[in-house]
């Protein structure tokens, strides 16, 4: 309550590490912070809040030269232990989602959480699109994840413009509730697709989304492939942003893709997601070796074996992924 009332104050004569948590609701004392950071040697701060592209500016601008930024991802299967991996699927990264005593009460608590982010925490972001038009904007989103974005086609479906799925979209990448893959654009003499692949990040908040409550109910569900696409990419690239590597995927008109392409030390990787019990070589794979030049592709599936398919394609199951590591 000090703060809110008297930032100066409440902070100015506090030694060490100082933890400031919601900083959204009140962005305005980042110059503050400016002053103190430059002025009292004893004092660190540890800064936590929602994360909006307008926040970062602001604490950019406030804070240049005097600030580092680290994105929280939710649970993932390092931290959860392997043998959890289809809780963690069904129901997310959130904690209080994935350690809830139900899928039941793990869904009631996902359905709240998107009424509470869109009612409330939006608004404190400065968003002030009504909650309804949001929500059956992000339903209707989720039905694209895993697939190329069509704007036009999401527009008319919506009733709304290009200009207006791009600014609801937007809003929703920056507070990182969805990702926008962006293709990669190889120097290679082919059609390449290029716009971007949208995923719903959290894969508990796309089955709440979907109205999927349990594993057998997914399993059953024709969004099944997709589902399981986005969750192992979030594993992948939760893993590989660890090393800051930036992430795209390929795809050409011929029908050439790979969901998942990166580069660390001077090679190109790649990673395909496949829900089945035994992944073979595809003429797509071969072909994306041949196109992206590609040191290794790995072919990540919820099996318990590994194995090669050639000397540069090899099948791993999404609990070795660790494996990438060494790469």
């Amino acid at each position: 309550m000090a703060l809110m009332e008297s930032p100066q104050l409440a902070l100015e004569n506090l030694k060490g590490l100082i933890m400031i948590d919601e900083i959204q609701r009140k962005s305005e004392i980042f110059p503050l912070l400016r002053f103190l950071v430059d002025n009292r040697p004893d004092q660190r701060y540890l800064i936590l809040g929602s994360a909006s592209s307008t926040l970062r500016q602001q604490s950019g601008e406030s804070l240049a030269g005097r600030i580092g930024y680290y994105y929280l991802t939710g649970l993932n299967l390092t931290e959860t232990g392997t043998a959890s991996l289809e809780s963690l699927w069904l129901r997310g990264g959130f904690p209080r989602s994935f350690l809830a005593q139900s899928n039941e009460s793990s869904l009631v608590w996902r359905q709240n959480f998107i009424s509470t982010f869109l009612e409330r925490d939006l608004n404190i972001l400065g968003i002030s699109i009504p909650a309804a038009t949001m929500y059956r904007f992000w339903v209707m989103l989720s039905h694209y994840h895993g697939q190329t974005m069509n704007y036009s086609e999401l527009g008319r479906s919506f009733g709304v413009s290009d200009k207006t799925v791009k600014q609801y979209l937007s809003m929703l990448e920056d507070t990182f509730m969805v990702r926008v893959l962006m293709p990669w654009h190889a120097n290679v003499d082919k059609r390449l697709v290029k716009s971007p692949k949208i995923y719903i990040r959290d894969s508990g908040i796309f089955h709440a989304l979907q109205d999927i409550g349990n594993i057998e109910a997914l399993k059953t569900n024709p969004k099944l492939g997709a589902s399981w696409e986005g969750f192992a990419l979030e594993e992948t690239v939760s893993m590989l942003q660890k090393r800051d590597t930036e992430v795209f995927f390929y795809g050409s008109h011929a029908g050439v893709e790979v969901d998942l392409f990166w580069q660390s030390g001077g090679k190109n990787y790649a990673a395909e997601f496949k829900f089945m019990d035994a992944p073979k070589t595809t003429r797509s794979m071969q072909q994306a070796i041949e196109d992206l030049s590609l040191h290794q592709l790995w072919v990540i599936y919820p099996g318990d074996k590994n194995y090669a398919l050639s000397e540069n394609i090899t099948v791993i199951p999404l609990r070795d992924l660790a494996i990438l590591k060494t790469a």
